[in-house]
């Protein structure tokens, strides 16, 4: 550089910091010379602002600075290339990027929550700016070393002030609480794994002061891949969090060096799960409640579970899904009376269903040909639902209809004896037709109430209603299941006793009515 360049650039460099200073007259400023200094090392406008208590729109033409690496003037590295931003109104460009890529996703929004995350490197860089100005302005008058923890901006709420306001303005909603999230991810691979190989614990620690003399643009393969990148800026997130200031000075280079090369942005999208619930009734005997596939070969015809997801997300449009309900029945028994409640949980949706989808879904559902499953009371519920869905279930009491057969013609006092009973307890092993998948327990149940008919025509057949205690094995409280659960109504008239047909008719939850 010629002595007429080097004159020219001290003499821009010294007017942008008069005119930090003169925009920053009423914050807490340091002299002078200390933003000339701050500048000379590599830090931005934006930052020198936001460390003394002040925040600024004005920008400087700085590639990268030596703290946010150009987070904060902008410019950084995009999927599809470089960024590069001149002056605030380039901060569109990163707005409009947002836009676009929320119209391609096909997204449907009426406000936005904006999440940044930022490389732990820029905290590091932070830390080591402040060190070194209380090291080189400690004994000055005007330095306090308490105005920096008292009035420092972080980098992201900084860039959280320049960038809602333009997204408000592309996408005309606003931004605070909601469920649709906006994050913008900023990483800066070179530098991160730098700064790990420096911290104390790692396999790298040795090399550390060879590297603190600029040999250290070695990649270590170890972390090649993002998700160990991810890793390593949350490990270097808690190690700076345990490191005494001296142990910092002696372990990082003051002020940190310079840097070219800019962080790379990815933009992401998610919005917090919906929640639609309802009752469903299974009419069939050939559909399980889910999928059931053994030994690759599929059980039943169909599952409620993917009659329902498959209209229910082809509104929605999500990413995926959860299916819950307040209990199950096997694949044999039907769901009858007011039906079973359920939750779809629907991950990151594009649209948020409106009342009339739902009454769609429904419809659909209900006039499906092959009559395998109908909804009752479809909407749009909170998450609340699901918790006192589970809540719920454990108290509830569920009412039965068997077709059941006995081996002798049953008196008129064998049936008055099953009539009578009130809040008998029973208890259960678990059956012998599950022990392959479930654990061998006792469990302890309650039949609130029974009563018992005679077929019309037949002595040995008889249709059988009761009232139980959520979990009680009805199949196994008629025939005994060798005698694994006592009393069943075969004990009780003292012959052998099978179901041959068995429905649900009512699920008794204050929910989804």
């Amino acid at each position: 550089m010629t002595a007429t360049n080097a004159a020219a650039a001290a003499a821009e460099s010294d007017a942008e910091a008069r005119s930090i200073l003169e925009r920053a007259a009423a914050a807490s400023f340091p002299p002078l010379h200390a933003v000339h200094h701050l500048l000379s090392v590599g830090v931005c406008v934006r930052c020198i602002f936001r460390m003394f208590g002040a925040f600024s729109h004005a920008c400087s033409y700085e590639s990268c600075c030596s703290i946010c690496f150009g987070i904060l003037l902008p410019t950084c590295h995009q999927d599809e290339g470089v960024v590069p931003f001149d002056d605030i109104s380039r901060i569109d460009i990163i707005t409009s990027m947002v836009s676009q890529a929320i119209q391609r996703e096909g997204y449907q929004i009426d406000g936005f929550s904006l999440e940044i995350s930022l490389p732990a490197v820029v905290a590091a860089n932070e830390r080591a700016i402040r060190l070194y100005m209380k090291e080189k302005y400690g004994s000055e008058n005007w330095f306090k070393d308490e105005m920096f923890s008292q009035q420092t901006m972080s980098a992201k709420e900084g860039l959280r002030l320049l960038i809602a306001p333009s997204l408000e303005k592309q996408l005309g909603v606003k931004h605070g609480n909601n469920s649709f999230r906006i994050r913008l991810t900023y990483t800066h691979d070179d530098a991160s794994l730098k700064l790990k190989s420096l911290l104390p614990n790692d396999s790298n620690r040795k090399r550390k002061a060879e590297s603190r003399e600029g040999n250290d643009t070695r990649r270590n393969s170890t972390y090649d891949d993002k998700q160990t990148l991810s890793e390593a800026d949350s490990f270097i997130h808690k190690s700076l969090q345990g490191i005494q200031d001296k142990e910092f000075c002696s372990l990082f280079k003051l002020p940190p060096e310079k840097v070219s090369k800019p962080c790379h942005l990815v933009i992401s999208f998610l919005r917090s799960p919906i929640y639609i619930g309802g009752r469903y009734l299974k009419l069939s005997r050939n559909v399980s409640q889910s999928c059931w596939i053994i030994d690759d070969e599929r059980m039943g015809e169909a599952s409620v579970e993917e009659i329902i997801k498959e209209s229910v997300c082809a509104i929605s449009r999500g990413d995926g899904y959860k299916f819950h309900a307040a209990g199950r029945e096997d694949i044999d028994v039907r769901m009858l009376g007011s039906g079973r409640p359920f939750l779809i949980e629907v991950l990151n949706v594009r649209s948020i269903p409106s009342a009339i989808e739902i009454q769609q879904i429904s419809d659909k559902i209900n006039s499906s040909e092959k009559k395998h499953v109908r909804i009752r009371n479809l909407k749009l519920v909170d998450n609340e639902i699901w918790a006192m869905m589970r809540e719920g279930e454990a108290e509830k009491q569920k009412q039965y209809a068997a077709l059941i057969w006995t081996s002798s013609p049953l008196t008129d006092d064998d049936l008055q004896k099953i009539s009578v009973i009130n809040d008998m307890e029973i208890v259960q092993n678990t059956p012998i037709r599950v022990l392959h998948r479930r654990s061998p327990l006792e469990r302890k149940r309650i039949i609130h109430w029974m009563e018992i008919e005679k077929v019309e025509g037949s002595s040995n057949y008889y249709l059988l209603h009761l009232c139980t205690q959520a979990g009680t094995y009805i199949k196994e409280f008629v025939h005994g299941d060798l005698g694994r659960t006592n009393p069943s109504i075969g004990s009780m008239l003292r012959c052998r006793a099978e179901i041959l047909q068995l429905d649900v008719t009512d699920v008794k939850m204050d929910l989804l009515q």
